[in-house]
């Protein structure tokens, strides 16, 4: 392991726990430069945020140590305000008291800027890493890979059956195993297609003259796609009052390797809400090269360079 993780990872662990709850174990996480959890339970008029910890002590971070780039202003303050009730990372700078009361200055900045150096820096394009989904937007779900720090995975990098919103294939909060796609400016860039298997390896689940369960992902006049797998759909002749979202059942008519085509035929076709399957991965390499989608003796080849 890392030794970073993203943030909700710590928060239920003994060695957080008992660091966090006592008076004691923060002033040795203050002298060793420990990374801890806690959550935050206010953030304050002046954008500092309050932490809850044990020992009749009050934590706090003050805003400029909330998020990397608020000091600069990159980091605009929403980035303070949407952590309340959420778990924080943290080290522990010091103690003060006010009022008869003692405080822990913490700073989450400390704990990105340790990440960045010992670990997201050293990432390279095809190292597979955990992630946690925090945000989805229309585009693609943004991550956490440690202490908070976000990447993109773009939704077309999800999966190689297209999806409508990144909430039908993940969930928020939802840990999982992505691939560095990029490092450019900085910026770190996610896909995950890559760990969902080849057009083989999950066309081997099926064959023909079998009826099975599926999405319809896209209706078009020349036919509709239907998704077996995140990784593997096949296409339907048109039907009537069929809609995209849909769940189907569906009867394989042909399977054809050469040109990673599924032919099918849609028995039937009903409105349910979508929740999103557990992923399963094809590989637990902890880097990839390369990635060939398709077999090797297919018309088209469809892969990725690392």
């Amino acid at each position: 392991m890392n030794g970073f993780y993203s943030e909700g990872s710590l928060l239920g662990s003994e060695g957080n726990t008992t660091a966090v709850g006592s008076r004691e174990g923060l002033y040795r996480a203050c002298e060793n430069g420990t990374i801890l959890e806690a959550r935050a339970v206010l953030c304050d008029r002046e954008h500092n945020l309050h932490l809850r910890l044990g020992g009749g002590i009050h934590g706090i971070i003050p805003r400029v140590e909330c998020a990397l780039g608020i000091d600069d202003g990159s980091v605009r303050d929403i980035a303070i305000i949407s952590r309340v009730n959420k778990p924080v990372c943290f080290t522990v700078t010091g103690f003060f008291t006010e009022n008869g009361k003692e405080f822990a200055k913490l700073s989450r900045v400390a704990a990105q800027k340790r990440c960045l150096s010992q670990y997201v820096n050293t990432l390279v394009p095809g190292d597979v890493i955990p992630v946690r989904a925090v945000h989805f937007e229309s585009f693609g779900a943004f991550c956490d890979i440690g202490c908070g720090i976000s990447a993109l995975l773009p939704i077309d990098a999800i999966s190689v059956s297209r999806i409508p919103h990144p909430s039908v294939r993940l969930n928020i909060n939802g840990e999982f195993r992505a691939v560095v796609s990029s490092t450019e400016n900085g910026r770190i860039t996610l896909t995950l297609k890559e760990l969902l298997g080849t057009w083989e390896e999950n066309a081997g689940s099926f064959s023909p003259g079998e009826t099975v369960p599926g999405i319809i992902r896209s209706v078009e006049s020349y036919g509709i796609f239907v998704e077996l797998s995140p990784n593997l759909a096949g296409l339907a002749e048109y039907a009537p009052d069929v809609k995209a979202g849909q769940a189907a059942t569906v009867y394989i008519k042909n399977i054809i390797p050469e040109k990673m085509k599924i032919k099918l035929v849609i028995v039937d076709s009903f409105d349910q809400i979508e929740s999103p399957a557990p992923l399963k991965y094809f590989t637990d390499a902890e880097h990839i090269d390369r990635f060939c989608y398709s077999p090797p003796y297919s018309e088209r080849q469809i892969e990725t360079i690392f």
